[in-house]
């Protein structure tokens, strides 16, 4: 089955940049839209940023637009979230997720996604 593995998150200072990795296996047209989502302390799991792997169209949480950049290795099933200008509030457990691209559920809703990694802490001060 598909398997998700994070890395890079850490601790950085407000207005800094982090970059987080997702190396993804035996993904499969039924996962082709891989999402980064984020959970902070006491708060849901919210959707940042998704992009679907063929047409690599990419959508984002308006909390993050400008600032975070998802991406995908040409080479290989490796996925990236850029952080920019990060702030307090970006502080969270970030984690990749993986679930189909035709769905009923938009590519930022939870529901969306039936694959996750065990997550990467990030933190701003």
């Amino acid at each position: 089955h598909v398997q998700l593995v994070e890395s890079g998150g850490g601790s950085v200072q407000a207005g800094g940049s982090l970059a987080l990795s997702c190396v993804a296996a035996k993904l499969t047209y039924s996962t082709n839209c891989i999402s980064w989502f984020r959970q902070a302390p006491g708060k849901e799991r919210e959707g940042v940023a998704a992009i679907e792997t063929g047409a690599r169209s990419t959508y984002y949480a308006d909390s993050v637009k400008g600032r975070f950049t998802i991406s995908k290795d040409n080479a290989d099933d490796t996925f990236y979230l850029q952080m920019d200008s990060l702030k307090p509030e970006d502080t969270a457990v970030y984690y990749c997720a993986a679930g189909p691209m035709n769905s009923p559920y938009g590519r930022l809703s939870r529901s969306r996604y039936n694959y996750w990694g065990q997550g990467t802490q990030v933190t701003v001060s």
